[in-house]
Protein backbone atom coordinates (compact mmCIF):
# COMPACT_ATOMS: atom_id res chain seq x y z
CA UNK A 1 0.00 0.00 0.00
CA UNK A 2 1.36 3.52 -1.24
CA UNK A 3 0.26 6.09 1.52
CA UNK A 4 1.17 9.88 1.77
CA UNK A 5 1.70 11.24 5.23
CA UNK A 6 1.06 14.86 5.16
CA UNK A 7 2.99 16.56 8.80
CA UNK A 8 5.79 13.91 8.62
CA UNK A 9 8.03 15.73 9.98
CA UNK A 10 5.68 16.17 13.25
CA UNK A 11 5.31 14.42 16.68
CA UNK A 12 2.41 12.02 15.48
CA UNK A 13 3.66 12.28 11.70
CA UNK A 14 6.79 10.54 11.91
CA UNK A 15 5.77 8.07 14.48
CA UNK A 16 2.74 7.15 11.68
CA UNK A 17 5.58 7.02 9.11
CA UNK A 18 7.76 4.56 11.07
CA UNK A 19 5.14 2.06 12.25
CA UNK A 20 3.83 1.65 8.42
CA UNK A 21 7.43 1.35 7.06
CA UNK A 22 8.02 -1.22 9.74
CA UNK A 23 4.98 -3.00 8.42
CA UNK A 24 6.36 -3.07 4.58
CA UNK A 25 3.83 -0.21 3.39
CA UNK A 26 5.50 2.27 1.01
CA UNK A 27 5.33 5.89 2.49
CA UNK A 28 6.00 9.29 0.92
CA UNK A 29 6.25 12.08 4.17
CA UNK A 30 5.34 15.53 2.71
CA UNK A 31 6.27 18.56 5.91
CA UNK A 32 6.67 21.98 5.28
CA UNK A 33 9.71 22.16 8.37
CA UNK A 34 8.32 25.77 9.37
CA UNK A 35 8.74 27.49 12.08
CA UNK A 36 6.17 27.33 14.82
CA UNK A 37 8.74 25.72 16.73
CA UNK A 38 12.12 24.93 16.69
CA UNK A 39 12.94 23.21 13.09
CA UNK A 40 15.54 21.28 14.57
CA UNK A 41 13.46 18.50 16.33
CA UNK A 42 11.50 18.17 12.92
CA UNK A 43 15.13 17.01 11.55
CA UNK A 44 15.92 14.82 14.18
CA UNK A 45 12.78 13.06 13.91
CA UNK A 46 13.06 13.01 10.05
CA UNK A 47 16.87 11.50 10.75
CA UNK A 48 15.26 8.68 13.04
CA UNK A 49 13.33 7.49 9.33
CA UNK A 50 16.62 7.95 8.12
CA UNK A 51 16.17 11.30 6.01
CA UNK A 52 19.90 12.35 5.18
CA UNK A 53 20.32 16.17 4.25
CA UNK A 54 24.02 15.74 3.61
CA UNK A 55 27.55 16.96 4.72
CA UNK A 56 26.91 20.91 6.25
CA UNK A 57 23.64 20.99 5.34
CA UNK A 58 21.03 22.13 7.68
CA UNK A 59 17.62 22.26 5.69
CA UNK A 60 15.99 20.32 3.49
CA UNK A 61 15.36 22.20 -0.57
CA UNK A 62 12.02 22.97 -1.46
CA UNK A 63 10.12 20.33 -3.68
CA UNK A 64 13.33 18.21 -3.64
CA UNK A 65 12.75 13.87 -2.78
CA UNK A 66 15.19 12.66 -0.04
CA UNK A 67 15.09 8.37 0.29
CA UNK A 68 15.86 7.25 3.25
CA UNK A 69 18.54 5.45 4.20
CA UNK A 70 17.16 3.39 6.95
CA UNK A 71 13.73 2.93 5.04
CA UNK A 72 14.39 2.58 1.19
CA UNK A 73 10.18 2.65 1.08
CA UNK A 74 10.57 6.02 1.91
CA UNK A 75 10.84 9.21 0.48
CA UNK A 76 10.43 13.06 2.03
CA UNK A 77 9.40 16.18 0.22
CA UNK A 78 9.37 19.84 1.62
CA UNK A 79 6.30 21.21 0.58
CA UNK A 80 3.16 23.17 1.81
CA UNK A 81 -0.25 21.94 1.69
CA UNK A 82 -0.77 25.86 0.35
CA UNK A 83 0.89 25.57 -2.91
CA UNK A 84 -1.61 24.27 -5.30
CA UNK A 85 0.49 23.47 -8.17
CA UNK A 86 2.63 21.41 -6.03
CA UNK A 87 -0.04 19.40 -4.71
CA UNK A 88 -1.32 18.86 -8.00
CA UNK A 89 1.71 17.48 -8.84
CA UNK A 90 2.44 15.30 -6.26
CA UNK A 91 -1.24 13.61 -6.40
CA UNK A 92 -0.55 13.07 -10.25
CA UNK A 93 2.70 11.56 -10.17
CA UNK A 94 2.62 9.37 -7.56
CA UNK A 95 -0.79 7.60 -7.38
CA UNK A 96 -1.87 7.08 -3.68
CA UNK A 97 -4.14 4.59 -2.40
CA UNK A 98 -4.47 6.46 1.49
CA UNK A 99 -3.91 10.18 2.51
CA UNK A 100 -3.59 10.28 5.58
CA UNK A 101 -3.58 14.26 6.48
CA UNK A 102 -1.44 15.02 9.55
CA UNK A 103 -0.36 18.18 8.80
CA UNK A 104 -1.83 21.29 10.35
CA UNK A 105 -0.86 24.78 12.15
CA UNK A 106 -1.69 23.95 15.66
CA UNK A 107 -1.77 25.42 18.88
CA UNK A 108 -4.95 27.16 20.83
CA UNK A 109 -3.27 29.65 21.98
CA UNK A 110 -0.72 30.34 18.51
CA UNK A 111 -4.51 30.64 16.52
CA UNK A 112 -5.36 34.08 18.62
CA UNK A 113 -2.19 36.20 17.48
CA UNK A 114 -1.68 34.49 14.10
CA UNK A 115 -5.29 33.64 13.03
CA UNK A 116 -4.02 33.82 9.26
CA UNK A 117 -1.62 30.76 9.30
CA UNK A 118 -5.07 28.68 10.65
CA UNK A 119 -6.48 29.38 7.47
CA UNK A 120 -3.81 29.08 5.17
CA UNK A 121 -2.77 25.68 6.85
CA UNK A 122 -5.67 24.31 8.22
CA UNK A 123 -8.21 25.32 5.56
CA UNK A 124 -6.52 26.34 2.21
CA UNK A 125 -4.23 23.37 2.60
CA UNK A 126 -6.85 21.11 3.46
CA UNK A 127 -8.57 21.85 0.32
CA UNK A 128 -5.79 20.89 -1.88
CA UNK A 129 -5.66 17.54 -0.33
CA UNK A 130 -9.36 16.93 -1.01
CA UNK A 131 -8.72 17.68 -4.45
CA UNK A 132 -6.34 15.62 -4.73
CA UNK A 133 -7.92 12.92 -3.60
CA UNK A 134 -10.55 13.51 -5.51
CA UNK A 135 -9.00 14.42 -9.46
CA UNK A 136 -6.75 10.88 -8.34
CA UNK A 137 -8.80 8.92 -6.46
CA UNK A 138 -7.85 6.92 -2.70
CA UNK A 139 -9.17 4.37 -0.97
CA UNK A 140 -9.16 6.32 2.12
CA UNK A 141 -8.32 9.72 3.48
CA UNK A 142 -8.11 9.80 7.14
CA UNK A 143 -7.43 13.23 8.47
CA UNK A 144 -6.34 14.87 11.80
CA UNK A 145 -9.54 16.77 13.42
CA UNK A 146 -9.44 18.00 17.49
CA UNK A 147 -10.84 17.72 20.76
CA UNK A 148 -10.60 21.48 20.21
CA UNK A 149 -14.22 21.21 18.43
CA UNK A 150 -16.08 20.49 21.46
CA UNK A 151 -15.80 23.81 22.76
CA UNK A 152 -18.45 25.01 24.79
CA UNK A 153 -19.88 21.50 25.23
CA UNK A 154 -20.26 21.11 28.67
CA UNK A 155 -21.50 17.42 28.69
CA UNK A 156 -18.28 14.82 29.44
CA UNK A 157 -17.21 12.66 28.29
CA UNK A 158 -17.34 14.10 24.61
CA UNK A 159 -19.35 12.17 22.77
CA UNK A 160 -19.32 12.12 18.22
CA UNK A 161 -22.85 12.39 18.88
CA UNK A 162 -22.47 15.41 20.39
CA UNK A 163 -23.02 19.20 19.34
CA UNK A 164 -19.70 21.10 18.16
CA UNK A 165 -21.33 24.42 17.19
CA UNK A 166 -19.70 26.73 19.54
CA UNK A 167 -15.81 26.24 19.32
CA UNK A 168 -13.58 28.67 21.36
CA UNK A 169 -10.75 29.22 19.07
CA UNK A 170 -10.01 29.92 15.64
CA UNK A 171 -8.03 26.25 15.74
CA UNK A 172 -11.11 24.72 16.52
CA UNK A 173 -13.38 26.64 14.12
CA UNK A 174 -10.86 25.05 11.30
CA UNK A 175 -10.71 21.61 12.39
CA UNK A 176 -14.93 21.91 12.31
CA UNK A 177 -14.67 23.27 8.79
CA UNK A 178 -12.12 20.32 7.51
CA UNK A 179 -15.10 17.85 9.07
CA UNK A 180 -17.45 19.29 6.88
CA UNK A 181 -15.54 19.87 3.81
CA UNK A 182 -14.71 16.12 4.06
CA UNK A 183 -18.03 15.47 4.28
CA UNK A 184 -19.07 17.25 1.20
CA UNK A 185 -16.53 15.46 -0.50
CA UNK A 186 -17.51 12.20 0.65
CA UNK A 187 -20.74 12.94 -0.17
CA UNK A 188 -20.34 14.76 -3.68
CA UNK A 189 -17.43 12.11 -4.83
CA UNK A 190 -17.69 8.81 -3.14
CA UNK A 191 -13.94 9.82 -1.31
CA UNK A 192 -14.34 7.41 2.12
CA UNK A 193 -13.06 9.94 4.46
CA UNK A 194 -12.50 9.46 8.47
CA UNK A 195 -11.87 12.14 10.87
CA UNK A 196 -9.91 11.07 13.85
CA UNK A 197 -10.41 14.15 16.98
CA UNK A 198 -7.14 13.77 18.76
CA UNK A 199 -7.18 14.26 22.60
CA UNK A 200 -3.91 15.60 24.31
CA UNK A 201 -1.00 13.55 23.09
CA UNK A 202 2.10 13.53 24.60
CA UNK A 203 5.30 11.21 24.75
CA UNK A 204 8.97 11.24 23.48
CA UNK A 205 9.31 13.63 20.58
CA UNK A 206 6.53 15.85 21.54
CA UNK A 207 5.80 19.33 20.62
CA UNK A 208 7.86 21.48 22.58
CA UNK A 209 4.79 23.87 22.99
CA UNK A 210 2.56 21.47 24.86
CA UNK A 211 2.56 21.38 28.69
CA UNK A 212 4.73 18.17 29.20
CA UNK A 213 7.74 19.40 27.76
CA UNK A 214 6.76 23.10 29.24
CA UNK A 215 6.55 21.54 32.91
CA UNK A 216 9.73 19.24 31.92
CA UNK A 217 12.25 22.08 30.54
CA UNK A 218 10.92 24.75 33.60
CA UNK A 219 11.64 21.57 36.29
CA UNK A 220 14.83 20.60 34.88
CA UNK A 221 15.95 24.23 34.73
CA UNK A 222 14.79 25.23 38.26
CA UNK A 223 12.19 28.13 36.63
CA UNK A 224 8.18 28.40 37.84
CA UNK A 225 5.60 26.36 35.88
CA UNK A 226 2.70 28.35 34.68
CA UNK A 227 -0.38 26.17 36.09
CA UNK A 228 -4.14 27.84 34.36
CA UNK A 229 -7.22 27.70 35.87
CA UNK A 230 -5.40 27.51 39.25
CA UNK A 231 -4.92 23.49 38.53
CA UNK A 232 -8.14 23.29 38.52
CA UNK A 233 -8.41 21.39 34.92
CA UNK A 234 -8.46 17.81 33.52
CA UNK A 235 -7.48 16.56 29.99
CA UNK A 236 -7.27 12.61 28.24
CA UNK A 237 -3.48 12.82 28.10
CA UNK A 238 -2.59 9.56 25.21
CA UNK A 239 0.51 8.42 25.22
CA UNK A 240 2.05 8.62 21.38
CA UNK A 241 2.15 4.41 21.05
CA UNK A 242 -1.59 4.47 21.65
CA UNK A 243 -2.09 7.32 19.19
CA UNK A 244 -0.39 5.73 16.64
CA UNK A 245 -2.23 2.35 17.15
CA UNK A 246 -5.12 4.01 16.74
CA UNK A 247 -4.27 5.66 13.27
CA UNK A 248 -3.07 2.55 11.86
CA UNK A 249 -6.07 0.81 12.64
CA UNK A 250 -8.17 3.36 11.14
CA UNK A 251 -6.29 3.67 7.95
CA UNK A 252 -6.93 -0.31 7.45
CA UNK A 253 -10.81 -0.01 7.52
CA UNK A 254 -11.65 2.80 4.66
CA UNK A 255 -15.21 4.63 5.96
CA UNK A 256 -18.14 3.37 4.87
CA UNK A 257 -21.96 4.60 4.14
CA UNK A 258 -23.94 4.12 7.43
CA UNK A 259 -26.66 2.07 6.91
CA UNK A 260 -28.76 2.83 9.80
CA UNK A 261 -28.34 6.15 9.02
CA UNK A 262 -31.16 8.28 9.60
CA UNK A 263 -31.72 12.08 8.39
CA UNK A 264 -34.83 12.30 10.39
CA UNK A 265 -32.38 12.20 13.72
CA UNK A 266 -29.04 12.40 12.38
CA UNK A 267 -25.93 10.25 13.58
CA UNK A 268 -23.30 13.58 12.93
CA UNK A 269 -20.64 10.77 13.10
CA UNK A 270 -21.23 8.82 10.50
CA UNK A 271 -23.30 10.07 7.24
CA UNK A 272 -25.21 7.56 4.15
CA UNK A 273 -22.16 8.76 2.11
CA UNK A 274 -18.89 6.97 3.43
CA UNK A 275 -17.35 9.37 6.03
CA UNK A 276 -17.29 9.26 9.77
CA UNK A 277 -15.28 10.63 13.02
CA UNK A 278 -14.22 9.26 15.68
CA UNK A 279 -12.43 10.32 18.99
CA UNK A 280 -9.07 9.18 19.68
CA UNK A 281 -7.64 9.73 22.89
CA UNK A 282 -7.27 7.37 26.33
CA UNK A 283 -10.94 7.53 28.01
CA UNK A 284 -9.85 8.64 31.55
CA UNK A 285 -8.80 12.08 32.05
CA UNK A 286 -6.07 12.77 34.78
CA UNK A 287 -6.39 15.80 36.90
CA UNK A 288 -3.86 18.56 35.76
CA UNK A 289 -2.39 18.81 39.07
CA UNK A 290 -1.95 14.73 39.21
CA UNK A 291 -0.12 15.34 35.53
CA UNK A 292 2.71 17.48 37.47
CA UNK A 293 3.19 15.54 40.20
CA UNK A 294 3.83 12.43 37.65
CA UNK A 295 6.28 14.99 36.26
CA UNK A 296 7.76 16.08 39.38
CA UNK A 297 8.52 12.13 40.17
CA UNK A 298 10.31 11.66 36.90
CA UNK A 299 12.63 14.69 37.13
CA UNK A 300 13.05 13.50 40.45
CA UNK A 301 12.35 17.19 41.73
CA UNK A 302 9.32 19.39 42.88
CA UNK A 303 8.02 22.23 40.62
CA UNK A 304 7.64 26.03 41.54
CA UNK A 305 3.63 26.53 40.67
CA UNK A 306 2.58 29.77 39.69
CA UNK A 307 -1.03 29.53 39.59
CA UNK A 308 -2.81 31.90 36.92
CA UNK A 309 -6.89 32.08 35.41
CA UNK A 310 -7.90 30.24 32.79
CA UNK A 311 -6.48 31.22 29.30
CA UNK A 312 -8.59 32.96 26.33
CA UNK A 313 -9.65 29.39 23.87
CA UNK A 314 -9.05 26.85 26.61
CA UNK A 315 -11.61 24.34 28.56
CA UNK A 316 -11.86 22.96 31.45
CA UNK A 317 -11.73 19.37 30.80
CA UNK A 318 -12.10 17.23 27.67
CA UNK A 319 -12.35 13.66 27.84
CA UNK A 320 -13.05 11.27 25.27
CA UNK A 321 -15.79 8.68 24.76
CA UNK A 322 -13.86 6.38 22.56
CA UNK A 323 -16.22 3.63 23.02
CA UNK A 324 -17.22 3.61 19.05
CA UNK A 325 -13.71 3.37 18.05
CA UNK A 326 -13.03 0.48 20.50
CA UNK A 327 -16.22 -0.93 19.24
CA UNK A 328 -15.08 -0.54 15.37
CA UNK A 329 -11.60 -1.27 15.50
CA UNK A 330 -10.54 -3.15 18.56
CA UNK A 331 -9.05 -0.05 20.20
CA UNK A 332 -8.41 0.36 23.80
CA UNK A 333 -5.13 2.42 24.88
CA UNK A 334 -2.88 0.64 27.65
CA UNK A 335 0.43 2.92 28.88
CA UNK A 336 0.31 3.93 32.52
CA UNK A 337 0.46 7.81 32.84
CA UNK A 338 3.30 7.38 35.12
CA UNK A 339 4.98 4.83 33.04
CA UNK A 340 3.95 7.71 29.81
CA UNK A 341 5.67 10.47 31.53
CA UNK A 342 8.64 8.82 32.98
CA UNK A 343 9.57 7.79 29.62
CA UNK A 344 8.83 11.06 27.87
CA UNK A 345 11.27 12.46 30.77
CA UNK A 346 13.74 10.01 30.30
CA UNK A 347 13.94 11.43 26.39
CA UNK A 348 13.79 15.02 27.33
CA UNK A 349 16.67 14.83 29.60
CA UNK A 350 18.55 12.24 26.13
CA UNK A 351 17.87 14.99 23.47
CA UNK A 352 18.72 17.58 25.65
CA UNK A 353 21.19 16.59 27.09
CA UNK A 354 20.22 17.36 30.72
Amino acid sequence: MKVLVTGAAGFIGSSVCECLLRRGDTVVGLDNINSYYDPKLKYGRLSRLGVVLGDGVEEAAWYKFYTSVRYPEFRFIRMSLEDRQAMEMLFANEGFDVVCNLAAQAGVRYSITNPYAYIESNVDGFINVLEGCRNHPVKHLVYASSSSVYGLNGKVPFSERDSIAHPVSLYAATKKSNELMAHAYSHLYGIPSTGLRFFTVYGPWGRPDMSPFLFTDAILHNRPIKVFNHGDMLRDFTYIDDIVEGVLRVIDRPAVSDPEWDAVNPNPSASSAPYRIYNIGNSQPVKLMDFIRAIEEACGREAEKVYLPMQPGDVYQTNADTSALQRDMGYKPSKDIREGVRETVEWFREYYKL
